[in-house]
């Protein structure tokens, strides 16, 4: 596992691009786990603008995305699919008809997360899976639990998690209170792992998740178990692995 410590928020975004971009460079054809959320936001801006200088080509790439929540449009302005499009998608060369993620508003919960799971090994495995954490160690929406869930799954939100993102909704909307995502076992089968993280909030469960026990508790801390991941934090984030690198 390798670890760096940017400098800030910016040097973090910057530092994971270039790991992005080096692999479509290597690769055109290259298949990317991506992940949503505030923590890649920075990382798809520094790669769209490279984009439009002309120092990538996406045209041959395919993404595959970790989660979509279960009861949202891919045009609802709080899915997945949105948020790809607006920050990433609709900005480069890439074929939408090669971006992929779960859908939404698939009633059969069982159909689609087979029919993600055959996209996933139609594609083979993932060159480099983007992944951020949550601050209790969850990766994509596989949350602490007893088990490691391996393969795509439907999984009930906890209320933590569905409070929080009740501040995103319109007042009265109903917020989503399940989502389709990626298993731990899709994850692990990625050939490069990389997470990033920033602020302090983080500190604690980067510690937690790469320096201490193994365990479904700490979803997160499965990573340590693959032998290429490369953990990208900010300094507020890393400060309390210091001491351990």
């Amino acid at each position: 596992m390798k670890i760096i410590i940017a400098n800030d928020y910016e040097d973090m975004s910057r530092k994971a691009a270039n790991y992005l971009s080096a692999q479509v460079i290597m690769k055109p054809d290259a298949v990317l786990g991506l992940a949503t959320g505030e923590t890649p936001i920075g990382a798809y801006k520094q790669l769209v603008e490279w984009y439009n200088k002309g120092d990538i080509d996406f045209s041959q790439t395919s993404t595959i995305n970790l989660d979509e929540y279960k009861g949202l449009t891919g045009d609802h302005k709080q899915s997945y699919r949105y948020f790809m499009d607006t920050n990433l998608f609709d900005l480069i060369n890439i074929k939408k008809s090669n971006t992929y993620l779960p859908n939404g508003m698939a009633e059969d919960e069982e159909a689609e997360c087979a029919r993600y799971e055959g996209i996933m090994k139609q594609l083979g495995n993932i060159d480099m899976q983007l992944l951020g954490i949550g601050l209790n160690g969850h990766i994509g929406f596989n949350e602490p639990g007893e088990s490691f869930e391996k393969t795509t799954h439907c999984v009930q939100l906890t209320q933590s998690t569905i409070d929080a993102n009740q501040r995103l909704f319109d007042e009265g909307e109903a917020v989503p209170e399940k989502a389709f995502t990626m298993g731990i076992k899709s994850i692990m089968q990625s050939k490069h792992i990389l997470l990033i993280a920033n602020g302090e909030k983080k500190a604690q469960i980067i510690r937690d998740a790469f320096f201490g026990p193994v365990t479904p508790k700490v979803p997160a801390s499965i990573l340590q178990l693959h032998n290429n991941v490369t953990v990208i934090v900010d300094k507020e984030a890393g400060k309390l692995i210091k001491d351990v690198l």
